[in-house]
C-alpha cells in the first residue's frame, strides 16, 4: 500500500533531521560553557558508576537542548525516552513513562513548562526519592499504591524557564541555558551539515547562510535546505556566497536575518501605530499571527538585534526600525530612556 505523500514527507524530514543532529559532544559546535558543565558532570558520573543528577535546560527554541539530551544518554550509555509536557495529560500517563525505565535511563520532557500542575506534582517524590504515589479508586475506596522505581535522570527542555514553578526547579541538580550562536560558529555547522547533505559550499556561502540565521542552529540547517535546492537547479550543486544571496533573496530573507513576518511586524509597529507603544494582542491581530507565536518565536530575535523594546505600557519601535521601514524616526523615539 502506498504511504500517504504528507507522511512520507513527514518521515523524510525526521530523516533529515537525525542525519545532521550531532551524536556526541565532540561534534557538537558551540555552547562552550554548557557543553563544558555537562562533560565533567557526566564524567564525575560515571566515575561513581552513578546516573546523572537532574537536569534543566532553558532557551530559545532550535538551540539544541534536544540534541544535547541524546548526547547525554550516549555519554552515559544509557536510552533516552522522550516525550512533551502537554502529552503528559494524566498521572497514569506519567506512571507508565517512569515505570519503563531502566537504571540511569534518560527521561526527556520537552516544554515541561507545559506540563499539567496535578501531573508535575507527582514527579516530586520520583525525582527525589524515586518512587512514585498513585491513587487507586475514589472517595471512601481510595487508596495509594507506591511504585519502587529505578534510579532515572529527568531531563528537562523549556522555551519559558519562568514558568516552571518553584518547587519543581530546585528539584533539577543540574541547570543549563542556551543561548543564541555567533556566526562563526554557525558557519562551522553549516558547513559541517553541507558535508552531510553531500552539496559543495565554500567558506563565504557558509558565511551567507550563518549571517541570515538569526544565531539559531536549526534556522541555519532549514536554509541550508532550501539555498541547496536551488544550488542544484540553477548553480551546478553548489554553494557561494552570491549564490546563497540569491536564494536567500527569494526566499523573501534580507541581509539582517528578517523574513517577511518579521518586517510585518516592524512595519505594524511602525506604521499602524505610530511606533508604540502597542500591546501585543493589538500587534496579533495586525499581522495574523497568534500572540504566543510572536512573543516566542519572532520578538527574541527583534528585541536582541534592537528592532523593537518592551515596556511597561507596550512594544515600542526603535530608531533601527523606522530606518527599516523607510521613515525617519521622531525626536521621542531617538532620545534615550534615563534610568535611575
Amino acid at each position: 500500500m502506498t504511504q500517504p505523500i504528507s507522511e512520507t514527507f513527514n518521515q523524510r524530514n525526521a530523516s533529515l533531521d537525525n542525519k545532521l543532529r550531532p551524536s556526541s559532544f565532540r561534534d557538537f559546535i558551540g555552547q562552550e560553557k554548557v557543553r563544558e558543565r555537562l562533560l565533567l558532570c557526566v564524567e564525575a558520573a560515571r566515575q561513581r558508576n552513578e546516573p546523572l543528577d537532574h537536569v534543566i535546560m532553558s532557551g530559545p527554541p532550535g538551540l539544541g537542548k534536544t540534541t544535547l539530551c541524546y548526547i547525554l544518554g550516549d555519554a552515559m550509555g544509557v536510552q533516552v525516552k522522550a516525550t512533551s509536557g502537554p502529552v503528559i495529560e494524566k498521572p497514569a500517563d506519567l506512571a507508565g513513562l517512569l515505570t519503563s525505565l531502566n537504571r540511569g535511563d534518560i527521561l526527556f520532557i520537552d516544554e515541561i513548562h507545559r506540563m499539567q500542575r496535578t501531573v508535575e506534582e507527582y514527579l516530586y517524590s520520583a525525582m527525589e526519592d524515586f518512587v512514585l504515589d498513585i491513587m487507586i479508586d475514589q472517595g471512601a475506596n481510595a487508596r495509594s499504591i507506591r511504585l519502587e522505581l529505578p534510579r532515572f535522570t529527568l531531563v528537562g527542555a523549556t522555551t519559558r524557564s519562568g514558568l516552571i514553578s518553584a518547587p519543581l526547579r530546585s528539584r533539577f541538580g543540574i541547570t543549563s541555558r542556551l543561548d543564541y550562536y555567533n556566526a562563526e560558529e554557525l558557519r562551522q555547522i553549516v558547513t559541517r551539515s553541507a558535508g552531510l547533505l553531500e552539496v559543495s559550499i565554500d567558506n563565504d556561502g557558509a558565511a551567507e547562510i550563518a549571517r541570515r540565521s538569526r544565531g539559531t542552529p536549526r534556522i541555519a540547517n532549514n536554509l541550508l535546505r532550501r539555498v541547496r535546492d536551488y544550488a542544484q537547479v540553477r548553480a551546478g550543486n553548489h554553494i557561494s556566497s552570491d549564490i546563497a544571496d540569491k536564494a536567500l533573496t527569494m526566499l523573501d530573507i534580507d541581509a539582517g536575518g528578517l523574513d517577511e513576518m518579521d518586517k510585518r511586524i516592524i512595519n505594524t509597529i511602525v506604521c499602524k501605530f505610530n511606533g508604540g507603544p502597542v500591546g501585543l494582542g493589538s500587534i496579533a491581530v495586525s499581522v495574523g499571527e497568534e500572540p504566543d507565536t510572536i512573543e516566542e518565536v519572532y520578538e527574541p530575535y527583534l528585541i536582541q538585534e534592537g528592532y523593537i523594546k518592551r515596556t511597561q505600557k507596550g512594544r515600542v519601535a526603535t530608531p533601527i526600525a523606522w530606518k527599516l521601514a523607510g521613515l525617519e524616526a521622531p525626536e521621542a523615539a531617538i532620545q534615550p530612556e534615563l534610568g535611575f
